[in-house]
């Protein structure tokens, strides 16, 4: 039997087995198993309501934790006696990437510092925050304003485009692209990549797809490998470099550390952005009050991401493990229990955020939304994603006041990372 064989029969086994599980446990009204089950066109958020109604934390079926607590997720994430857990799919896929000699491609999310705890995490994550300061990002706003504008001249004229192909997931790869100094020529393969690899974020669905992102894993580490020979031998002043100045010299840092890094900041850089432009633009497409406050207001732009951030997050969940044994809201929690963290429930959660289901630019809390996480895991590249948002919006709706959705909206499947796969407009 070859290893891909028994990898597909061991996938399948795995899908049969969860379907086993959650359908059941969906049809008698468990929310975290709905969650799991939902079609890519199921509205989430009723889902988030019924787990807030069992409680600030709650015990499903499926032998996990849950809540949509603001609170207690806030407290949760902030805690060090909880640790990061990558199984948001609550299926552990690594060993379904093995190779027929035992080895496994680097994967940009499992191995990078966010599914790592102090020490580690630290250390590695210092070595890349320099390039997302205040002062990092005021001095790159020129750059995003400048790519966002290229784009719109290339829509120009059209009767119809779309908006996240042609816009919302160009803009992201270009700027990290540009950042890790890297030639158009590859932007390409990033979009690729990023493409596989953002669809399977909370887990593998078939043979086929597992297929697919060994395909791309085994790429893009490549791509990595040969990179970082070429910057080795001629350092520069782009963020690849800078990672590698950070990481050489020091025993602390093995080669899998700095493809890991490298690879992270690609896929974040584009996965997050892309969907938060997205959702953003989808939101005022379809909320004309908000819309026209952006046109009249242009610098109400930023106002409108951190409202969109908390109203309709790209990552609606997060999972994090017990290190040791926890109290929490009462509960007992022996070591290795996982915790579901229902980011975009406690985004909705009313204790903390009046008329939740409303999106209102002038909310005066709109930014402690827990869209990036918080606490030591806060995203690096959470101030990236609000400029390059921001900036496309403003220019967007500057440049089409009368710009309208022209076709049906065609959402992700994916359960955990939610954003759109197309938007088609039309300028008039």
């Amino acid at each position: 039997m070859t290893t891909s064989f028994a990898q597909s029969l061991r996938l399948r086994t795995m899908l049969l087995g969860f379907k086993a599980v959650t359908r059941p446990l969906a049809w008698r009204g468990d929310p975290m198993a709905r969650i799991l089950t939902a079609g890519r066109d199921t509205d989430p958020y009723p889902f988030y309501e019924d787990a807030r109604a069992l409680g600030d934390l709650s015990r499903s079926g499926l032998g996990l934790y849950v809540s949509a607590s603001h609170r207690v997720s806030d407290s949760v994430l902030r805690d060090p006696r909880f640790g990061v857990d990558t199984r948001a799919s609550l299926m552990d896929m690594k060993k379904m990437l093995l190779d027929s000699k035992g080895r496994r491609p680097i994967h940009p999310v499992d191995d990078s510092f966010i599914a790592l705890d102090p020490p580690r995490h630290t250390r590695l994550r210092r070595t890349v925050a320099p390039w997302f300061t205040p002062r990092a990002l005021r001095d790159l706003t020129p750059l995003v304003e400048k790519v966002v504008g290229e784009f719109l001249d290339e829509v120009e004229g059209r009767d119809q485009w779309e908006l996240m192909d042609d816009f919302a997931a160009r803009i992201p790869i270009r700027i990290i692209c540009e950042m890790f100094g890297i030639p158009e020529i590859d932007y390409a393969r990033f979009i690729r990549w990023g493409t596989v690899l953002g669809a399977t974020l909370d887990g593998i669905r078939s043979a086929a797809e597992l297929a697919r992102v060994r395909a791309a894993l085994v790429d893009l580490e490549a791509f990595f490998v040969d990179l970082l020979d070429g910057r080795r031998r001629n350092l520069g002043d782009d963020l690849v470099s800078s990672v590698i100045r950070a990481q050489s010299g020091s025993d602390e840092f093995l080669r899998e550390d700095l493809l890991a890094t490298c690879e992270l900041l690609m896929m974040a850089g584009y996965e997050t952005t892309l969907n938060l432009i997205g959702n953003a633009g989808l939101a005022l497409l379809t909320h004309r009050e908000a819309r026209e406050r952006v046109i009249a207001s242009p610098s109400s732009a930023d106002n409108a991401v951190e409202e969109v951030l908390r109203w309709d997050s790209s990552v609606q969940y997060t999972v994090r493990a017990a290190v040791e044994p926890v109290t929490l809201e009462g509960v007992d929690l022996p070591t290795g229990s996982l915790v579901v963290l229902l980011l975009a429930g406690a985004n909705r959660d009313p204790d903390v955020f009046p008329h939740p289901d409303v999106l209102d630019l002038d909310r005066p809390n709109s930014r402690d939304h827990l869209s990036f996480s918080s606490g030591i895991h806060y995203c690096v590249g959470a101030g990236l994603a609000r400029l390059e948002a921001a900036v496309g919006m403003r220019m967007l709706f500057e440049r089409y006041p009368d710009l309208r959705i022209s076709g049906p909206v065609v959402r992700r499947r994916s359960r955990n990372i939610r954003g759109a796969l197309s938007i088609p407009v039309s300028p008039r």
